[in-house]
């Protein structure tokens, strides 16, 4: 079929039908061209398909469907065009779904739909961008080959798994695709992106993923509970940011110590108080469960005690936010 023209004089007809079809061997179809739907529903091949800088054109609904569909080795689509719907729900291909430079236009609509598929490696590389949506859900991909750039408006990858992931991309460039998700919030992409990176070793960017996890988790919450995550955000980034915990902490505690520093609060116990120190009596302020003998000696009065007061609550809000985040970051080792 290399080369080969297909046209249907009805258009409610395919003008290739190969539903449930065995072959025995590879179908070798580049550069062919089909005006109107192509069926490969349910076929199964014993060797590899090629249909390289084919084109299927269908632009009003399928242009190819291949639900189903069983492959022994690759599927070499480079290059190919088509306008309507990619149809591979179901499909188990060993090899390689190979889409690099692939134009999938289905504006409006699902562009490439390959759910629930077992795949052993899905290129989208070097093409156009998708137009159309693209549904990924519950596939088991083993080697996933997504470069941004091809991604569409929309995607759906609920359930999707892959064991690795190509080529490799800052967090910053991967993020997006799952902010594009068409369904409501779900941990499972995270963690999948997440587990990608560990993969790769790069614990960076899976703990930025884990961060953005946080996020997107926190716009499902109530008001109080977007409250408290905001707070967690700011101050230790949910765990993944532990050194803020450290700023807030040296920040606060020189404001402290200058302006105690320069009035020092009154001794509760004349002649019996230690010597006073800005330093440590700020730091007696801000952790909770240190003491070093200076804020149960001294009365700070006018607006020094609502600093002390502000220091207590900020110093326990911050040993909340470190116990929390250090425990999420711990159960996920």
């Amino acid at each position: 079929m290399e080369r080969a023209e297909f046209t249907a004089p009805d258009d409610s007809e395919p003008v290739l039908q190969l539903n449930q079809a065995e072959i025995g061997d590879d179908v070798w179809a580049p550069a062919m061209r089909a005006h109107g739907q192509v069926r490969l529903t349910g076929a199964s091949v014993a060797g590899r398909i090629n249909v390289q800088d084919a084109e299927f054109n269908k632009a009003d609904g399928t242009a190819l469907d291949a639900q189903n569909l069983n492959v022994g080795a690759h599927v070499r689509a480079r290059c190919v065009r088509a306008r309507g719907r990619v149809e591979l729900r179901g499909s188990r291909i060993s090899g390689r779904l190979d889409l690099l430079h692939a134009h999938l236009s289905h504006p409006g609509d699902t562009a490439l739909r390959a759910s629930s598929c077992v795949l052993g490696e899905l290129w989208l590389r070097g093409g156009d961008r998708i137009e159309g949506a693209l549904n990924l859900r519950r596939s088991q991909i083993e080697i996933l080959t997504l470069e941004p750039e091809m991604l569409p408006d929309q995607v759906y990858l609920s359930n999707l798994t892959y064991s690795v992931l190509t080529p490799h991309e800052p967090a910053e460039r991967r993020l997006p695709m799952l902010e594009l998700d068409g369904e409501p919030y779900g941990p499972h992409c995270y963690e999948q992106l997440t587990a990608a990176y560990r993969h790769a070793g790069d614990d960076d960017a899976a703990r930025l993923v884990q961060l953005a996890k946080q996020r997107r988790r926190r716009t499902t919450l109530t008001w109080y509970g977007r409250l408290w995550g905001y707070v967690q955000d700011a101050t230790v980034g949910y765990g993944f940011r532990p050194l803020r915990a450290a700023v807030w902490l040296l920040s606060l505690m020189i404001i402290g110590s200058i302006a105690y520093g320069l009035d020092h609060p009154r001794p509760i116990k004349a002649g019996e108080a230690p010597d006073f120190n800005p330093v440590f009596y700020t730091l007696d302020l801000l952790l909770p469960v240190v003491n070093f003998g200076q804020e149960p000696a001294f009365a700070p009065d006018g607006w020094h005690q609502w600093l002390s007061y502000a220091l207590i609550i900020t110093g326990w809000t911050l040993a909340t936010t470190i116990v929390a985040g250090v425990t999420r970051t711990v159960s996920r080792q």
